[in-house]
């Protein structure tokens, strides 16, 4: 999968399944950890992890223009080697306070890493071979997560202060180590100095391209569907068993691993890109009307409709990230790619904040008319994708017409 790749991007892929591993050892057990070990208490986790999500969507753009500035490399370095110590300190939290401090910092981290690494990729890879880096890097994200996951289990299933301490540290190591491969593995992408690149922040002055963020938020609600609202679903409203919700979870895991790449063929150009996004917001508005269906459905009908559901949410994913790498790099002018690729992370991070309120609140507790409005959400927000990218300047000198004129595939 990797030996068509340079050896740089490579050596990328490497380093993020490094990290990833170590990410999904701490995805597993971090609230464990904050409640049982920390002692904090479930709304105090709840408001800390609220609190660190408005930091980071607030810091994301402002980080990306340090990564065009310092150079992606030495950006990414620095806020790979800011989470180690964040991780780190997390080991001594036993207080509200702290715990909020500290989850501060670790998200204006991870804000910083997100705009470096996206500018790194734009780098180190030609332009019509950037989405496809993401798309090898997000199945080696998925096969990371997963082993650290496994991993985790250990680690629950024996249920030792220390051991969970030690887990944590352990995450911190990887990402040191990732910073090393970073540092002594790749070649260095210069920054842009202010004079010769665009002006601070110029992204959050592109409109079209912060409608495309905010409707790319929209369709980034996938995600807690599939981890909050499905399973609640499943359990509230269906007479499905509840390992339904395991076997949903791992058909979606392994769809991106297997088809990632070959989905996000054709979304290096604005034009596939834009068609992508419009694809996954109606892709994703079926998922949600099969699910209002399975509220008066029952025995095998309801398990083969849930089944259905995650491969038609699962596809509406990977176009919806495909389209949206696209996008983000081709609308970045030259020596703004750390900004854009901050500002685009806005979207997701949006979405992830205001999703498990709004998917709870109207799909779940609503039922099947809540289902079919959050329908509506998705299928407008892809629609009008095509729009606002025809709007930007690097949309009009493309041929996208078609597209927004007639929908033509």
């Amino acid at each position: 999968m990797t030996s068509s790749f340079s050896p740089a991007v490579r050596r990328l892929i490497f380093a993020t399944l490094v990290n990833t591993l170590g990410n999904g050892v701490y995805a597993a057990l971090a609230a464990m950890y904050l409640t049982r070990v920390a002692g904090l208490s479930v709304a105090q986790v709840g408001i800390g992890l609220t609190i660190a999500g408005v930091i980071g969507l607030i810091a994301s753009t402002p980080l990306g223009v340090v990564a065009d500035r310092l150079g992606p490399n030495r950006a990414y370095i620095g806020f790979l080697l800011l989470q180690a110590i964040t991780m780190s300190a997390l080991t001594q939290v036993h207080s509200f306070g702290l715990y909020v401090a500290v989850a501060g910092v670790t998200a204006i981290a991870d804000s910083g890493q997100r705009g470096a690494k996206g500018a790194l990729i734009a780098g180190l890879s030609e332009a019509d071979q950037r989405v496809r880096t993401r798309a090898v890097l997000r199945v080696t994200t998925n096969i990371g997560m997963g082993v650290g996951l496994a991993l985790a289990g250990i680690v629950l299933a024996l249920d030792k202060p220390g051991l969970y301490v030690g887990a944590l540290l352990a995450n911190a190591v990887t990402y040191c180590l990732t910073a090393a491969v970073i540092k002594f593995g790749l070649p260095r992408v210069a920054g842009v100095k202010a004079s010769d690149g665009p002006s601070a922040l110029t992204a959050l002055k592109d409109r079209p391209f912060l409608g495309f963020v905010v409707l790319d938020g929209v369709l980034n609600m996938h995600h807690a569907m599939a981890q909050i609202a499905i399973p609640l679903w499943i359990v509230t409203a269906t007479d499905a068993p509840r390992w339904m919700i395991s076997v949903l979870l791992v058909i979606n895991a392994i769809a991106v691993v297997l088809l990632q790449m070959r989905t996000a063929r054709g979304t290096e150009q604005l034009t596939g890109a834009a068609r992508a996004g419009r694809r996954a917001g109606l892709l994703l508005a079926v998922a949600c009307g099969v699910l209002a269906i399975t509220e008066v459905t029952s025995g095998p009908v309801t398990i083969a409709l849930l089944i259905v559901v995650a491969i038609v949410h699962v596809l509406g994913e990977m176009l919806q990230s495909a389209g949206g790498w696209g996008i983000s790099f081709e609308l970045a002018p030259p020596g703004a790619q750390g900004q854009y690729q901050g500002a685009y992370a806005m979207g997701h991070q949006l979405g992830d904040l205001v999703a498990p309120l709004i998917l709870t609140t109207i799909a779940v507790s609503w039922g099947w008319p809540g289902w079919l409005l959050t329908a509506a959400f998705f299928g407008i927000a892809g629609a009008f994708i095509p729009i606002v990218v025809r709007r930007h300047p690097a949309g009009r000198a493309g041929d996208m017409s078609s597209i927004v004129r007639t929908g033509a595939e």
